[in-house]
């Protein structure tokens, strides 16, 4: 006996069409020449479709970000900060590489007309990712690899304000070298004078000498 078709595995099967197509497209020809048009004719599904999930091409680049982002609710731990705070921010490099393909330097770009989309963007995806960053650090600051008193907000624009600098100005993103030394200076500078050489290093879970 044949049985119905499962609408709800259809409608996956045809979001998941959605979002690969709008991340081919993006790499081929840029977030600015994208549309809603192309998104449907390359996934094989009616513009409809599309309408009935996302109200906007924005919207549908900003869903594809959340789902390939892979650090938002759990941040890494290693144990090491510096090399936790390397993992998260060369994830945010990579989103904005390559500039002229990157969804997510468009969704950034457009949302700056749009205050619908910005919210969004905000919401979905900025401050997850910042209160992740800020999980860590209080890890840090109760195992003594950070100043109890380290302005959380300071440590996110001295560490993330670089690269947004650099991508704004067209100044290239961050190699490893640079990444390394960004690190190790911001780390140094919100360092207890108490730290010993292993904390100054990154390693945690170490008491002071």
């Amino acid at each position: 006996m044949s049985r119905a078709p499962n609408a709800a595995r259809r409608s996956e099967s045809s979001r998941q069409a959605i979002l690969a197509a709008t991340e081919e497209l993006c790499g081929e020809n840029g977030y600015g020449r994208l549309t809603i048009e192309a998104i449907a004719a390359r996934a094989g599904v009616s513009k409809k479709t599309i309408y009935r999930w996302w109200p906007s091409k924005g919207a549908v680049v900003l869903e594809l970000i959340d789902e390939t982002a892979t650090i938002a609710i759990d941040p890494p731990d290693t144990g090491d900060l510096a090399i936790d705070l390397r993992t998260m921010l060369t994830e945010v490099i990579g989103m904005l590489t390559p500039p002229h393909a990157s969804p997510a330097i468009g969704v950034i770009a457009e949302a700056l007309h749009d205050p619908d989309l910005a919210r969004d963007l905000r919401e979905r995806i900025i401050q997850p990712r910042i209160a992740t960053f800020k999980q860590r650090l209080r890890r840090a600051q109760a195992t003594g690899r950070l100043s109890p008193d380290a302005d959380l907000d300071v440590a996110l624009d001295l560490l993330y304000g670089p690269i947004y600098h650099r991508l704004a100005l067209h100044l290239g993103m961050p190699d490893s070298s640079y990444l390394d030394s960004l690190i190790t200076h911001v780390l140094r500078a919100l360092t207890p004078p108490h730290s010993t050489d292993a904390s100054a290093r990154g390693r945690e879970g170490m008491p002071p000498q």
